[in-house]
């Protein structure tokens, strides 16, 4: 037997006489609810918390602070030039809208797939799916030039009649990206609903109570609530699916119905879709696996989660590597000079090294995922995500730059670099990004308590355990744990 087999946090051995348990130690409904609870109520805050948000905080205000110099002095502090028109700023933008997606995919998708592992993992990523898109919203605001009639990109009817352009892609964007917010949202405060009620019913201090209290929106767990909730929950599933599939798809046409070589393919709707799930459940796992060492949530959030999580990346990591492929076939194949040209110069021209930068990460290194010592060995696939991430930036880059830089003539023909404005903007994202993560984790549940206690073997009235803690937890239906309270 491997050693692996004698862990008691390794659930990921093979053993075809029972089921891998979801989750591990001796815990029952109040110890979940208590070792959850306690990171936001009673644990006291650490220090390391207050070095990293000082630190995040920081490069959120550089963030704005690059936004205020961009306001004042135009477009034209960044790097962008003739024939590069588009840079950094829908690199970051479709970046960012990509990294939200496995909140949807983890939450709506496998919610209606009935998949029970889900549940450790559903809060972590739908909250990092609204963070995610507060960052990328801010890019296609800003990369605008005329910032101060933004407001032209929405229907709005004004004094001069100035109706946005319906057949453009970038409206599109604009009610792709806030369907997708605001679907996001609702679906991540429907959820946390029975979560708050506990942290109100558990708060020692007035404040909190009265917070927690107003949040949880008078939950008392009767089976009334239960039953609007489950419907309610159910209902933003399905609006939700629909959306992992056509926010990219929406994203992906700024760039296939334009006639640039290297753009105009049908291939990029389910290309940029395969992309964002890939990249998401990479963001996903990145945070996932600090916050569960740094907390104690080895025992709900497991290798198990953590493997299945690296098998979606491995899945989309091949469709994205075939993408690759396929869109050299099609450059062959169609017999445009251009389009050939083009995807030759991606491979071996100025910007090569960033395209096998984004091979190395994005196609050869989640191969590894098919060696189960590599799915579930926590610090090398930690470091995978990493890979992972920087090589789905990249492939944005790579589509963007590389397209542009290269035009028809080669009169026209120029390189793009970055400038310090164009750095400190993308790093200040992340500072956002990071700061929102890092309230979260103080202010807020991580773990869906209510939809883990569904899973767990206690909540199964023909469960031995069931039978065992009988006398304690009373008649609580499987379906629907007790909220509210421990």
């Amino acid at each position: 037997m491997s050693p692996a087999a004698h862990d008691p946090l390794n659930n990921t051995v093979d053993d075809p006489t029972r089921p891998n348990a979801l989750i591990l130690g001796d815990n029952d409904f109040t110890s979940l609810t208590v070792k959850v609870s306690d990171i936001v109520l009673e644990r006291k805050t650490p220090r390391a918390w207050y070095v990293a948000f000082t630190v995040t905080a920081g490069l959120t205000g550089v963030l704005f602070l690059m936004i205020g110099y961009l306001f004042i002095k135009g477009v034209g502090v960044w790097g962008l030039n003739n024939p590069v028109s588009w840079g950094w700023a829908i690199v970051n933008f479709v970046f960012w809208v990509g990294i939200g997606h496995a909140g949807t995919l983890i939450s709506a998708i496998l919610f209606l797939l009935r998949q029970k592992w889900r549940t450790s993992i559903n809060r972590f990523a739908e909250a990092m799916t609204i963070f995610a898109v507060i960052c990328a919203g801010i890019f296609p605001a800003i990369h605008v030039g005329r910032i101060w009639v933004v407001y032209w990109l929405f229907p709005l009817p004004n004094y001069q009649a100035m109706w946005p352009n319906f057949r453009s892609p970038l409206l599109w964007d604009v009610f792709a990206v806030g369907t997708y917010a605001t679907v996001s949202l609702l679906f991540w405060y429907t959820g946390m609903v029975p979560d708050l009620a506990t942290l109100r019913d558990r708060a020692r201090g007035r404040m909190q109570q009265i917070i927690y209290g107003i949040l949880a929106v008078g939950w008392r767990g009767s089976h009334r609530h239960w039953h609007r909730y489950e419907k309610a929950y159910l209902i933003l599933a399905g609006l939700a699916t629909p959306l992992v599939l056509s926010v990219h798809s929406v994203v992906s046409f700024d760039f296939a119905t334009a006639q640039i070589p290297g753009w105009h393919t049908t291939i990029f709707p389910p290309y940029f879709v395969a992309g964002a799930v890939f990249s998401g459940f990479a963001m996903v796992g990145t945070l996932l696996i600090p916050a569960r060492q740094w907390f104690g949530l080895k025992e709900f959030i497991t290798l198990h989660h953590l493997e299945n999580m690296n098998k979606i990346i491995l899945a989309t990591g091949s469709m994205v590597g075939f993408a690759y492929a396929t869109e050299f076939f099609i450059a062959w194949y169609s017999g445009n000079p251009n389009e050939s040209f083009a995807f030759v110069n991606r491979a071996f021209g100025p910007y090569s090294w960033a395209y096998w930068i984004m091979v190395s990460c994005n196609v050869i290194t989640p191969q590894l995922f098919w060696i189960k010592k590599v799915r579930t060995t926590v610090p090398v696939m930690w470091a995978m995500y990493i890979f992972v991430n920087i090589g789905m930036w990249f492939e944005r880059f790579v589509i963007t730059v590389t397209s542009l830089h290269r035009d028809f003539l080669p009169s026209s023909w120029g390189y793009y670099d970055p400038t310090v404005v164009d750095i400190l903007t993308f790093v200040g994202s992340f500072g956002l990004f990071f700061t929102l993560v890092l309230l979260f984790i103080r202010f807020l549940p991580m773990v869906a308590m209510a939809e883990v206690k569904t899973v767990m073997p206690i909540a199964d009235a023909h469960s031995g355990e069931r039978r065992a803690v009988g006398d304690y937890h009373g008649d609580i239906p499987a379906a629907s744990p007790e909220g509210g309270g421990a």
